[in-house]
């Protein structure tokens, strides 16, 4: 379990590196936002280019920052019966929607996104726009993400398995959403 563990707080630092990524593409794609808005109004220009690579880091700051909410704990449930569980409860639901939905769901679309991702990359797909960018950038977000998410799904599910069996101290409280 050692083994699993050390991988498992591995996937926590390569998520969490993820993450600042993510955090950075949020601000790079709202200077650029601001930048074009100024050129397109100020000067009366603009450019396709700058608006598609707004919606590149956006795939990316989503794809890539995936990962570290599920690590964060932060990711959406159906809290109908999730908050009112006591003990170890949640722990259990936690492995079963890891087991039935996370890994089956974010493997399944990391295998069928990747060849799309490779067609662009190898035809050099470019953007039918006038000015737009080459394509395999942002396609290349699907399979990493999905990747990432599949693989901090199972540092999840190591960690929560290492929980009940008294080998990991883990935070089980998880905080109700406000209503």
């Amino acid at each position: 379990m050692s083994a699993l563990l050390k991988f498992a707080h591995t996937m926590d630092w390569v998520s969490d590196r993820f993450g600042k990524l993510a955090s950075w593409a949020v601000l790079l794609a709202a200077m650029i936002s601001a930048g074009n808005a100024f050129i397109r109004y100020g000067i009366d220009w603009s450019s396709n280019g700058l608006l598609e690579i707004q919606w590149y880091l956006f795939a990316w700051m989503v794809m890539v920052g995936a990962p570290y909410v599920l690590k964060a704990n932060e990711h959406v449930r159906v809290d109908l019966i999730y908050g009112k569980l006591k003990g170890n409860g949640a722990v259990y639901v936690d492995i079963f929607g890891l087991l039935v939905f996370l890994m089956p769901v974010m493997g399944f679309l990391a295998w069928i996104s990747f060849p799309y991702f490779w067609n662009t990359f190898v035809t050099g797909e470019v953007s039918s726009n006038a000015g737009g960018l080459i394509r395999w950038p942002v396609t290349l977000a699907m399979p990493t993400g999905f990747a990432l998410v599949w693989l901090q799904g199972v540092a999840e599910l190591v960690k929560r398995v290492a929980y009940l069996r008294g080998e990991y101290a883990m935070d089980t409280h998880y905080e109700k959403p406000l209503q």
